[in-house]
């Protein structure tokens, strides 16, 4: 069923931290048409009525109940492969995005399956929806990208592997902030 999937991921991303209560969103394509988190849900602890189905290319009755995000959600899978999106706030990658262009993991897991994340927004305010082209654009090369001082958005065929490219950015963040912390530069 299409529920336990998001409710599965929802849970597990609020119960590790990288959304709050009220945050972050979730969504699937399925042919011409995607299916997104409410707006304001609470990933914790979804229900059947927090999902929404909208079109990918055009605008229906259920479209103002979508997540603020829809825009970006729309142009990834307009422009990339994806059939799955995460967009989660883990704390220890947005903290690093105010002071990074590019996180680079050091750990090997971060490494092997990220590579580098590129942080984009430099020298504005991003709102939500915003940056919806660059996002995409990103997301063609990178698994993740990060929007400085707001979160991540990962792309996958599935929302296990989004998920996994967020827990593994987050795991590397936590590391490089300690590193950090402790003084230690790795460049």
């Amino acid at each position: 069923m299409l529920i336990s999937k998001f409710q599965t991921i929802g849970r597990d991303l609020f119960t590790r931290g990288l959304v709050s209560s009220h945050s972050g969103n979730l969504s699937i394509r399925l042919g011409e048409r995607l299916f997104i988190t409410h707006r304001t849900s609470m990933l914790g602890c979804l229900e059947e009525q927090d999902l929404v189905e909208t079109g990918i290319n055009k605008n229906d009755r259920s479209t103002p109940l979508a997540s603020t995000e829809l825009a970006i959600h729309r142009f990834v899978y307009k422009r990339t492969p994806a059939s799955a999106i995460v967009h989660a706030h883990p704390a220890y990658a947005v903290a690093l995005s105010f002071s990074e262009r590019e996180i680079v993991p050091c750990d090997v897991e971060g490494n092997l399956l990220l590579s580098k994340v590129p942080v984009l927004g430099w020298g504005m305010i991003v709102r939500p929806g915003e940056l919806a082209e660059e996002i995409a654009e990103a997301l063609k090369e990178h698994k993740i990208i990060l929007v400085r001082g707001h979160g991540s958005f990962a792309a996958g065929q599935l929302l296990e592997e989004a998920y996994h490219y967020t827990t593994t950015l987050e795991e590397s963040c936590r590391l490089l902030y300690l590193l950090k912390t402790l003084g230690i530069d790795l460049r």
